[in-house]
């Protein structure tokens, strides 16, 4: 019998779209690989891209492009032999998944750009499709690439990396799998003449390079392709973390290795080692490209206003009137969803009322390998504040489940060690007794969330 899936991990997004099935897996955004082979080294490159300008700190300071590329195909349902020809194609490689990652020192935040997002303004008299940011790679190569992404975010880009399938399949091998959560219906694809079967029931699994490259393509559970980019952060967040631990730098050859085979970059990795000392102490941030979309076409137009808003300057959220100024941060309601599986939780809780956080809901997960963080929507400020308190990673996102005014506080397995202080704490506070725990069925984080019970 199939093991029911983790309530907490249950993430029910709008409106799923199926999968095209006879298109390449494309390569999800390895930004862990940009950590280390771009957005850890000093750039130089050919044509455009200049080299990083050396700071006080010596530590980098530039931005990065990183695509996921598609796997092409000569055939109907069978790739090409040579992933790198230009003809002879079937259909041409698009770059469906877009992070832009800029890097001020030990501060690394990453912007996921949709791949419906428009280039410039909407053209009526041109075809919709050629006017997307996923279609300049194959029109024009890298460097028409990174000109569509500083199009769209008007932000310089210095160096490019076009990620492929296999390539990524490599280093997720190298860093030990991933740890997933498959939510309630499972997830099946399967397309035998183009070697692809995926099956996996609900509930927790570790998957190799090649399962996880496959499961985070797919969209089927996720919604949407925001829930899809939202998906991917979480992963990336738990694989960027390994690069701290002895497995990460044993796995930087597999890394490195990927220029010429499966990486096309014109970063140039030779001060790596400078900064490999510095991988503690990264503090890493994920946003969404905010959009609007373009009436009666499913082309996406940049909001400004609201990029503002989660990306701001130098890396750092600026307030919603756009000063920079705080808000009352201990405002937000916090849920905290533990799967720590050592009941840290209500210590979080009670750590965080002590510092003025008034509304701290707690609920009881299965264990889960994924990777603690801070999660919001709109709360992007609150978040950050919230996220270098704890020493997370924070990601904002469209398709989290928490609404205007929440925050969310995800404690996986790795809490146990990360926030270890918590396990002295007494969770139990010296105020009135503490009301009866909720029902086991009632231990699940919802899309759409309601008031909860608080636990003390």
């Amino acid at each position: 019998m199939t093991p029911p899936v983790p309530p907490a991990f249950n993430f029910t997004f709008a409106r799923p779209r199926p999968p095209r099935r006879w298109r390449a897996m494309q390569a999800f955004g390895l930004s862990l690989a940009a950590l280390t082979l771009g957005g850890l080294a000093v750039l130089s490159a050919p044509g455009n891209a200049g080299q990083a300008a050396p700071s006080p700190d010596g530590l980098p300071h530039f931005t990065l492009l990183l695509a996921g590329r598609d796997i092409v195909y000569c055939y109907y349902r069978t790739p090409c032999r040579d992933q790198d020809q230009r003809s002879g194609l079937l259909q041409p490689p698009n770059t469906d998944t877009l992070m832009l990652i800029r890097v001020d020192g030990t501060r690394v935040n990453v912007l996921n750009i949709p791949r419906d997002t428009n280039v410039g303004d909407f053209d009526p008299a041109r075809k919709w499709a050629e006017q997307k940011v996923n279609g300049r790679y194959w029109a024009g190569g890298p460097q028409a690439l990174t000109q569509a992404a500083e199009t769209i975010t008007g932000e310089r880009v210095d160096a490019y990396m076009v990620v492929r399938t296999d390539y990524v399949a490599r280093v997720i091998d190298a860093l030990g799998g991933l740890d997933v959560t498959v939510p309630e219906g499972g997830i099946e694809w399967v397309d035998q003449a183009a070697g692809v079967d995926l099956r996996l029931p609900a509930g927790n699994h570790h998957l190799n390079g090649e399962q996880a490259v496959l499961y985070l393509r797919v969209r089927k559970g996720f919604g949407d392709d925001y829930g899809r980019i939202d998906h991917q952060k979480q992963a990336l967040t738990q694989l960027a973390g390994r690069l701290r631990s002895a497995q990460g730098l044993a796995a930087l050859p597999t890394i490195l290795g990927g220029v010429g085979n499966g990486v096309e970059t014109n970063a140039d990795p030779g001060w790596l080692p400078a900064l490999l000392p510095h991988l503690g102490d990264l503090k890493l941030s994920f946003a969404t490209l905010p959009t609007t979309p373009v009436p009666g076409t499913f082309n996406l137009a940049v909001d400004r206003e609201a990029l503002a808003r989660v990306w701001g300057a130098g890396g750092a959220a600026v307030g919603a009137a756009g000063t920079g100024s705080a808000p009352s941060l201990p405002s937000v309601t916090v849920r905290v969803v533990d799967a720590s599986g050592a009941r840290l939780g209500p210590a979080l809780a009670r750590a965080l009322r002590t510092l003025g956080y008034a509304r701290v809901d707690v609920r009881a997960a299965p264990q889960s390998g994924e990777a603690s963080q801070v999660f919001t929507g709109q709360d992007v400020e609150a978040a950050s504040q919230l996220a270098d308190t704890l020493g997370l990673p924070r990601l904002q996102g469209e398709r989290f489940p928490v609404e205007a005014g929440e925050v969310g506080i995800l404690l996986g397995a790795d809490a146990r060690r990360s926030l270890a202080a918590l396990s002295a704490l007494d969770p139990t506070p010296p105020s009135p007794a503490a009301p009866p725990a909720p029902a086991a069925g009632a231990a699940s984080l919802p899309a759409s969330p309601s008031p909860l019970p608080e636990t003390r």
